[in-house]
């Protein structure tokens, strides 16, 4: 039998909570700040990570959206979104979604093709390189207002037969998903996918919102929800996947400790929980890194492991019988251990 960190690394998975941007390592950030000649406050990697060092999600966000500031060409995405995936295929993951921030770039200017093709093209090197797959979601920053997510929304639109879904991200206490009702409408018209973050900082109504109001297909974070036993039985019912992410919750202290975390509570309650890495240069790891964390944390099975590998997939926006080539992958490995 293999040792569980090799189980861990080699578990047949799907990533479907990652901000490409949130990937942004500190190597890469001041590599980029060279390149572009772009002034950062920061003149070397060990200021860079010192600055990671926050608690609370609006302190993230504002190192988070300054290092941004770096990601000016179409190579920067390109380069930005292969060195995820190089790092996503070695930790097993064989397909991902990921969200991308076009407001973040174009409200400082930087055109949306240059974002969506650079990252576009990214994609395609890692499938070329390591024959994953991968999809695009556009998110609308909450803290700004629905009448700029419905211009993102209008500028994707050349863009919108290579965009899977778009979702909601950035502060969530004070924007509350019923904010962007009529946007999300136009996207489920356009048949784009539906994802929000809610229940992470928000309470369990910013949930009930999300599904009742932004009509979603999906639910990033979610560990709210588990406040509302009505709301966790229809999450359970309905078979709502949950992207959760251990470490991005240990880092902004949404859970006192991974000993905390309830990632085990919502499997025994019947919910489709996934792992997932959210922010990982910011948040101090990878997924096979929260996978171990969750699993040293909350003394998992490797059958609790396996079954959050195949919610990855159940919870994907891929095609069925792309997931029933996963899902036959993933029990002949089980099986093999």
């Amino acid at each position: 039998m293999t040792d569980l960190n090799t189980f861990i690394t080699d578990l047949p998975k799907a990533e479907l909570h990652l901000h490409i941007e949130g990937s942004l390592e500190p190597e890469m950030m001041v590599d980029l700040a060279r390149r572009n000649r772009v002034s950062i406050p920061f003149t070397t990697v060990e200021e860079v990570r010192a600055a990671y060092d926050f608690s609370r999600l609006q302190d993230f966000l504002d190192i988070y959206y300054a290092g941004a500031d770096v990601l000016r060409t179409e190579q920067d995405f390109h380069d930005l979104a292969l060195a995820y995936f190089d790092r996503a295929a070695a930790d097993g993951v064989v397909h991902a979604e990921i969200f991308f921030d076009p407001q973040t770039h174009t409200d400082r200017g930087i055109p949306f093709q240059v974002v969506a093709d650079g990252l576009l093209a990214g994609m395609a090197a890692a499938e070329a390189k390591h024959g994953m797959t991968a999809k695009l979601i556009l998110c609308f920053l909450r803290h700004l207002d629905e009448d700029a997510a419905f211009a993102t929304l209008k500028a994707a639109d050349p863009w919108l037969d290579r965009i899977a879904g778009v979702g909601l991200d950035s502060s969530e206490v004070g924007h509350p998903p019923e904010k962007f009702a009529r946007v999300f409408a136009a996207a489920g018209v356009m048949g784009l996918k539906r994802v929000a973050h809610a229940g992470e900082e928000g309470p369990p109504d910013y949930v009930w919102q999300a599904l009742d109001v932004l009509n979603i297909d999906r639910l990033d974070h979610g560990n709210r929800a588990l406040e509302d036993p009505v709301l966790t039985a229809r999450l359970a019912r309905s078979g709502m996947t949950l992207t959760v992410c251990p470490l991005s919750n240990l880092k902004l202290c949404v859970v006192p400790n991974m000993a905390a975390h309830p990632i085990d509570a919502m499997l025994h309650a019947g919910l489709r929980a996934t792992i997932n890495s959210d922010d990982p240069a910011y948040f101090g790891g990878y997924i096979a890194d929260n996978y171990r964390a969750a699993a040293a944390g909350r003394n998992l099975s490797r059958s609790d492991l396996v079954m959050l590998a195949r919610n990855s997939f159940l919870g994907s926006f891929l095609p069925h019988d792309a997931v029933a080539v996963h899902l036959a992958k993933l029990d002949r490995y089980a099986e093999a251990q």
